[in-house]
């Protein structure tokens, strides 16, 4: 596995109290990637939408099972895969690519969501299918995916910790990841930091307006106003942050 960025534990304790949404907002201000990438497709759903968001670092793998393995099965590569986590600064989030097209069966289920559970794992994203749905929600463990579908068919691992595509995003090892119900991100493992810190000062920013529009007495001019205040404000911290990037 690579060197990996590691982001302090206060700095990940912070960002699991923010939504994604506003992770993503505050990314865009260093203006580093465009605006349109970074994050999962509406192809990657949060199965249990109530959960807290899942943040960790990405430990990757491909996966097929139209069609039997040479040898060996999806359990096979288990204990190789959990090992693995060990390598990463932080909690694992296991993420998939299914390699089959169309997707033939599902990737995981309860006993795969309740080892990656038990080795410390935040959570699980796959571009293939989800089953034991009732089985796994009392685990509260995050799981994003593309669907659901019964059955394992020919399940197998075929590569660990290797750059993978999922959801319209590269995911390489130990990428951070932030997901919600609202769906999934990417945040540079460099700027994870600056953006714990800069989403406090962002909210407030989009209070401006918010609060403007909640006090009950509004108006055209009122508004643009409240607008420009926070637009400024968000302008004014971009500048911010990429000054000290």
């Amino acid at each position: 596995m690579p060197n990996i960025h590691a982001v302090p534990a206060a700095d990940l304790e912070l960002l699991r109290k923010i939504d994604t949404p506003t992770i993503c907002n505050v990314v865009e201000l260093f203006d580093i990637r465009p605006r349109s990438s970074g994050y999962m497709n509406k192809q990657i759903q949060a199965c249990y939408p109530k959960l807290p968001v899942m943040l960790g670092y990405a430990s990757t793998a491909t996966f097929r099972s139209a069609a039997a393995p040479c040898s060996g099965n999806v359990y096979a590569g288990l204990s190789e895969q959990v090992a693995s986590f060990a390598e990463l600064p932080g909690p694992a989030v296991v993420v998939f690519q299914d390699l089959d097209e169309p997707v033939a069966s599902a990737t995981f289920g309860e006993v795969m969501c309740t080892t990656y559970k038990a080795f410390g794992a935040a959570g699980l994203i796959t571009s293939g299918g989800a089953r034991d749905l009732d089985q796994v929600e009392p685990l509260h463990f995050p799981c994003f995916a593309h669907g659901a579908i019964p059955a394992h068919g020919y399940c197998h691992i075929l590569q660990l910790n290797v750059s993978i595509h999922v959801g319209g995003v590269m995911i390489h090892p130990g990428d951070l990841i932030h997901g919600d119900r609202n769906g999934v991100t990417t945040i540079p493992n460099q700027l994870a930091s600056a953006v714990a810190h800069a989403c406090q000062e962002f909210m407030a920013a989009e209070a401006i307006v918010l609060d403007y529009l909640k006090a009950g007495k509004v108006d055209p001019k009122g508004y643009a106003a409240a607008m420009k205040g926070c637009k400024e404000r968000i302008g004014a911290l971009a500048a911010k942050l990429k000054k000290g990037m």
